[in-house]
């Protein structure tokens, strides 16, 4: 027996998020059919992140035990052949028998993009958020710097989150201006359930001049998920990179 680990790209347009579902077709779902037919024995992948419906990645973390003879590296080449062409798998490696993406300190970025003009190109239109108003990104900014660090992220996530603790620690919150598009790119070591699509949703507000710059730190110390923003649309959000911070395989 051996685990693999697999870095995992996809569009998430057409699939009802990471994890598994009986109805509906999920990235997890695709990948363990995927393998399955490869090795011809039963295989279950376990997700670094369990993104949402319609979220998109470039590079989510996965691995699988098998008792099949293929080298770790060969596996991402003969996957790719039996994958919809909406995933991919980037690379592929063996690690350690008891290496598991849950359970080591990882640094993941996240970044929420924006089409802000009043002409969306339809070849942009399934992974920007379309703003028509202008937005006043140096007011998001502002509005972005007491975000990071470690505080309790409840007023930033979802009311169905299952999480034990809400406390999370950001490394950066940045929003980044280039024309029409504007992201804001959010790193930090663990995200809850919507938890940068509130972000995302709360800063576009006080771009919009809906709510005050201040009001962000109003609603982080008030531990109230009404206190903060919408939750801004899936397509949007991407997540961008993944790190292991130590006992990287």
């Amino acid at each position: 027996m051996k685990r693999v680990l697999l870095c995992v790209a996809y569009d998430g347009t057409l699939y009802s998020g990471w994890q598994l579902q009986d109805n509906a077709p999920t990235i997890e779902g695709e990948l363990n059919k995927a393998l399955t037919d490869l090795h011809s024995e039963p295989i279950t992948v376990i997700g670094a992140s369990r993104t949402d419906a319609g979220v998109h990645a470039l590079c989510n973390m996965a691995v699988y035990d098998t008792e099949a003879r293929m080298p770790g590296e060969k596996v991402s080449y003969a996957l790719n052949t039996r994958l919809p062409k909406d995933i991919r798998v980037v690379w592929s490696k063996e690690v350690a028998d008891d290496f598991h993406p849950r359970h080591m300190l990882t640094e993941k970025t996240y970044e929420y993009r924006i089409w802000n003009d009043g002409f969306m190109p339809p070849t942009e239109r399934l992974y920007w958020y379309h703003v028509i108003k202008k937005l006043d990104t140096d007011a998001m900014r502002k509005a972005s710097k007491c975000l990071p660090g470690e505080h309790d992220f409840k007023s930033f996530c979802s009311v169905q989150t299952t999480a034990e603790t809400t406390v999370r620690n950001l490394i950066s919150v940045e929003v980044k201006e280039d024309g029409p598009k504007i992201v804001i790119r959010v790193t930090g070591n663990g995200f809850l359930y919507n938890m940068v699509r509130i972000i995302a949703g709360t800063l576009i507000d006080v771009g919009l001049g809906r709510r005050s710059i201040d009001s962000v730190e109003e609603a982080l110390r008030a531990c109230d998920r009404q206190k903060a923003g919408p939750t801004a649309p899936a397509h949007g959000l991407v997540l961008q990179n993944f790190k292991f911070c130590e006992n990287e395989p």
